[in-house]
């Protein structure tokens, strides 16, 4: 873990509610080296989440930059940015943003179909390790919420991503199912030497972690 795969530096994000103006980050730096295991925790709405989605360029912030593998994702164009995003990234959300249509091999091969490619046979592969060969042709809704997890968490390695971001991806599930999640997630991540990047408010889960920062009043601690 000697180079660093995700640096921020001044990240500053306000939000407008009326004639109120939260302030949610003030100035936050941030370097996670290559392999490096980091949850983020702090108290509820203190811009976890916001911050995640910021590292991720999902969301642009008021002021401030984030570089990815050496890219300034805000620099980029929105095509490039979304390629970056499709191809380099892979994200674990608490909703789990399964297609209900389609079966659960289809939604793990989705990414790559729409980056061009199909991927079956690695789609095949991904839920194999993740405890669901035998539940490739099930619907979203014939399967339980963990099994819906585990499909979401095979669908964010479709593309061979660096970096694995992940925002309280066992809030939906009940605690020893939850925990199922998080040692399938971080052994995935470990196994295959990824980035993970992760929303927690447990403060057990993020002790599993390489470090745990706590963000509070718009600063990391």
């Amino acid at each position: 873990m000697s180079s660093t795969h995700l640096s921020a530096r001044g990240l500053r994000q306000t939000y407008e509610l009326g004639a109120e103006r939260l302030e949610v980050l003030k100035g936050v730096d941030l370097d996670v080296a290559r392999g490096e295991v980091v949850f983020l925790r702090g108290p509820s709405g203190a811009g976890k989440s916001t911050l995640l989605y910021i590292l991720a360029g999902l969301e642009h912030p008021r002021a401030g930059s984030v570089s990815f593998e050496g890219e300034q994702l805000f620099a980029l164009g929105r095509d490039r940015l979304a390629t970056l995003r499709n191809r380099r990234m892979g994200f674990v959300f608490q909703s789990y943003f399964l297609l209900p249509e389609l079966t659960a091999l289809e939604n793990v091969m989705l990414p790559a179909m729409l980056g061009g490619a199909r991927r079956a046979e690695e789609a095949r592969r991904l839920l194999d390790r993740v405890g669901l060969s035998g539940r490739l042709d099930h619907l979203p809704s014939q399967l339980s919420g963990g099994e819906q997890q585990r499909v979401a968490i095979a669908r964010s390695l479709i593309n061979d991503p660096g970096i694995l971001f992940a925002d309280e991806p066992t809030g939906n599930l009940d605690a020893a199912t939850g925990a199922g999640i998080i040692e399938l997630l971080l052994g995935l991540a470990r196994q295959d030497g990824r980035t993970f990047v992760a929303v927690t408010h447990d403060p057990a889960l993020a002790a599993l972690g390489d470090r745990e920062l706590y963000l509070k009043e718009g600063h990391l601690q």
